[in-house]
C-alpha cells in the first residue's frame, strides 16, 4: 500500500475517534448538533491551553477524561456480566 494512502487512512481514523468522543462527551446533543456553536467551544478551549495555567488545566481534564472512561468501562463490564447472568437462566 503506498504512504499516502496508509498515512490518509490514519488521519480518517484520528478524525472518526475524535468524532466519537466529542459525540460521547454529549457536546452533539447538548448544542442540538450545532457545529458554530462547538467550534466556538473548540476555540474557547484551545485559549485557556493558551494561557498560563495549561498544566494544570491539562492535569484536570486528563484526570477527568480518565475518571469517565474508567467509568464506562465498569459499567459495560456491569452490563456483561448481567447479560452472561441472563442468558444462563
Amino acid at each position: 500500500m503506498r504512504e499516502w494512502m496508509v498515512e490518509r487512512r490514519a488521519r480518517t481514523k484520528q478524525l472518526i475517534e475524535l468524532g466519537g468522543l466529542v459525540v460521547k462527551a454529549g457536546l452533539v446533543d447538548l448544542t442540538d448538533d450545532d457545529r458554530t456553536t462547538l467550534y466556538g467551544a473548540f476555540i474557547a478551549i484551545a485559549r485557556k491551553l493558551e494561557g498560563e495555567d495549561r498544566d494544570q488545566v491539562l492535569a484536570l481534564w486528563k484526570r477527568s477524561g480518565k475518571r469517565a472512561f474508567e467509568a464506562e468501562a465498569e459499567q459495560q463490564k456491569h452490563i456483561a456480566s448481567r447479560s452472561h447472568e441472563d442468558s444462563r437462566q
